[in-house]
């Protein structure tokens, strides 16, 4: 792959390098996706089945998944298979624990104490992507939280096989987070249903899961509906953004690069350094690796809008990075920490020659669903506290109210709010006339 010259270029040049592959084809996208929300809407069960057997060739009769289907899919998997399911389950597991929420209680001045307390969500969608793939991972990424916090109703939602089928490994996974309603649905049409509600599914409170630019537009659109439901961020197509310099291993370089790629023909890989061999290097190494690669012609489709930049300094690359804001960032330069510090705008950060993002994705601990398309300025990666929501308690004695007083009346003054002021007023007046 050729290399371009950041400082070449000018900054209208540089914006269009970072743009990403399907941001020109949002209008067209969003458009398609109302359709299909309304459709679900309207028709409920019936639209959800005809988009199945439209998109994933299936006819279905039943949306959900027995739990007879569920236990006889998961009963199928291999041993080795499951060992690696259940050494996933212990480290996200164990580093999603230790992100217990505690409420707390604090008296701001003496009378007057306010507390924060904390509720699981009462039910959670989750969505699993389907299609090229098979996605167990992510499974437990979603499920092992909403366990984890006793979200009471786990709703799986995953596009079929053409025969109606689910995965074993999907089902084992499903069966490891406690997870027992699950439905063959996928696309735009599962994030509606989850949101609306149809015959066979009850609308949840929250929508979790990654999934393509149709799922994308699907939960942003159903969570601007004064009928919908919130959703956790905007979790589209995969992208990685490699810094890396002379000291780098190209193969290794290339791989991380390569292991985002295979996700799909929209996603984005983008490697920056101040070395010139090293970027040949990589560029080298890609075409060997690909060449070896089952999912070969997936992952061609995403380097041809994926780049490799030629930067001045670390320190150019580190900017770049931050304005770029990616899903995974990978860290592959000497003096690892004075640049870690300089760097936050990531879903997740990737340190070191021995920390491949494929880590990440299933068995180190942290959680995979990560915000993309820019986004990760603005939003978090997924955590234990996605799945609570939080809300604040109050109480005032007579003594804590009368401390307060004088500057609850006055700022009501000040706005014009002549019964919040009142309403503190008043009190205080009952006490005298009952006295």
């Amino acid at each position: 792959m050729q290399s371009i010259i950041w400082n070449d270029l000018s900054n209208e040049q540089q914006q269009q390098l970072l743009q990403r592959p399907l941001q020109s084809v949002s209008a067209q996208t969003q458009a398609q996706v109302d359709d299909i929300i309304e459709l679900v809407r309207s028709q409920g069960d019936a639209a959800l089945k005809a988009l199945t057997a439209r998109f994933d060739g299936c006819q279905l009769e039943q949306l959900r998944y027995s739990e007879a289907d569920i236990a006889a899919q998961a009963a199928k998997l291999d041993s080795d298979s499951r060992a690696a399911i259940d050494c996933a389950y212990q480290t996200i597991s164990r580093f999603h624990q230790a992100q217990q929420p505690q409420d707390i209680k604090v008296e701001t001045v003496k009378g007057v104490t306010c507390e924060l307390r904390y509720q699981a969500l009462e039910s959670v969608g989750l969505y699993i992507p389907g299609g090229s793939a098979v996605l167990p991972s992510t499974a437990l990424m979603l499920g092992i939280p909403a366990q984890l916090a006793n979200c009471r109703r786990r709703v799986l939602v995953t596009p079929p096989a053409a025969d109606g089928s689910l995965s074993p490994a999907l089902m084992y996974a499903a069966q490891r987070c406690g997870i027992s309603e699950v439905y063959r649905v996928g696309g735009a049409q599962a994030i509606a249903a989850l949101a609306f509600g149809s015959e066979s599914i009850a609308p949840v409170d929250k929508i979790f899961g990654p999934g393509n630019s149709y799922v994308t537009t699907a939960k942003q659109r159903v969570s601007q509906s004064a009928r919908g439901c919130a959703i956790d961020m905007p979790a589209g197509p995969s992208e990685l953004l490699v810094i890396a310099d002379a000291k780098a291993n190209p193969a290794y370089v290339a791989a991380d690069l390569l292991s985002q790629a295979e996700h799909g023909a929209d996603s984005q890989v983008i490697l920056l350094s101040d070395n010139d061999a090293l970027l040949t290097a990589v560029s080298r190494q890609l075409s060997q690796q690909l060449r070896t690669l089952a999912r070969a012609s997936i992952a061609q489709q995403a380097l041809t809008h994926s780049r490799f930049i030629r930067v001045d300094s670390i320190a150019e690359a580190v900017a770049i990075s931050e304005r770029y804001a990616p899903e995974h960032l990978s860290l592959q330069v000497r003096d690892e920490q004075r640049w870690l510090a300089q760097l936050s705008r990531a879903g997740s950060i990737f340190v070191g020659p021995y920390t491949p993002e494929s880590g990440g994705d299933y068995a180190t601990g942290t959680n995979h669903v990560l915000p993309t398309d820019g986004f990760a300025a603005s939003y978090s990666s997924l955590g234990l506290l996605d799945f609570y929501r939080r809300y604040t308690v109050q109480r005032a004695s007579r003594q804590g109210l009368a401390t307060l007083a004088p500057a609850i009346t006055r700022l009501a003054e000040l706005e014009s709010l002549d019964a919040h002021a009142r309403a503190v007023s008043i009190r205080f007046a009952a006490v005298e006339v009952n006295s």
